[in-house]
């Protein structure tokens, strides 16, 4: 029983470093974006003054329209108050609008948190993952991801809810029978784990066409 018990912390080991490393990248992409869009910030500049001068006011308002555009999508959109949280966040975002999935988030950490920036990261990151996994099983107009999280007093509250194309399903224990092989349920074992040891609170609720996640820690 150690044995298997040992095995099973080293395949988790694993694969929690594999996802920190995705993340990361997922981050590092987001921001060789901006750094991109900030590099050609001169050139822009210069295209629309020649516009101007020559008073080609139509050929100015189809460029801002264009950098507009895409500016979008490298812009920052959340700003939690938690520089990691919003690393993780921004990244996934992004990676779910390039996949046509709307994401509507509403996240706030005015506090300094106690629960470190590794767990954090494999919590929303498998979260995040999760759900997109789920979108993209539906029409691109049905695809939507909701966030919420806040303080509660001394607890961190996250609320993940997708709609997904399955019915209700069925609970096995704790968790809900995976179809997506070894690696989904690492990532759930590893959220679980990660609640347990900071003494947290989680609940999966699965509806038809909708599932929802939602966890505190507390941060004392």
């Amino acid at each position: 029983m150690k044995l298997f018990s040992k095995r099973m912390d080293k395949k988790l080991a694993v694969y929690q470093q594999e996802l920190i490393e995705t993340h990361y990248q997922e981050v590092d992409n987001m921001y060789r974006q901006i750094r991109g869009w900030r590099h050609d910030y001169r050139n822009h500049i210069q295209t629309m003054k020649a516009y101007a001068a020559t008073e080609n006011w139509e050929a100015l308002t189809h460029y801002l329209d264009l950098l507009d555009e895409d500016l979008t999508t490298v812009d920052t959109v959340i700003k939690t108050g938690n520089p990691m949280t919003d690393a993780i966040l921004n990244s996934k975002i992004s990676l779910a609008k390039s996949k046509n999935i709307q994401v509507i988030a509403d996240a706030h950490i005015p506090v300094k948190l106690t629960s470190s920036e590794i767990d954090l990261c494999c919590i929303i990151g498998n979260l995040f993952d999760n759900a997109i996994d789920a979108s993209l099983k539906l029409p691109e107009e049905q695809r939507l991801i909701r966030i919420y999280m806040d303080m509660k007093n001394t607890l961190l509250y996250i609320s993940f809810t997708n709609f997904t194309a399955e019915k209700k399903m069925k609970k096995e224990g704790n968790l809900f029978r995976s179809t997506k092989g070894a690696g989904h349920g690492f990532g759930l074992a590893r959220i679980d784990a990660i609640v347990e040891r900071q003494e947290g609170y989680i609940s999966r609720n699965s509806e038809d066409g909708a599932f929802t996640t939602e966890i505190l820690l507390p941060q004392l």
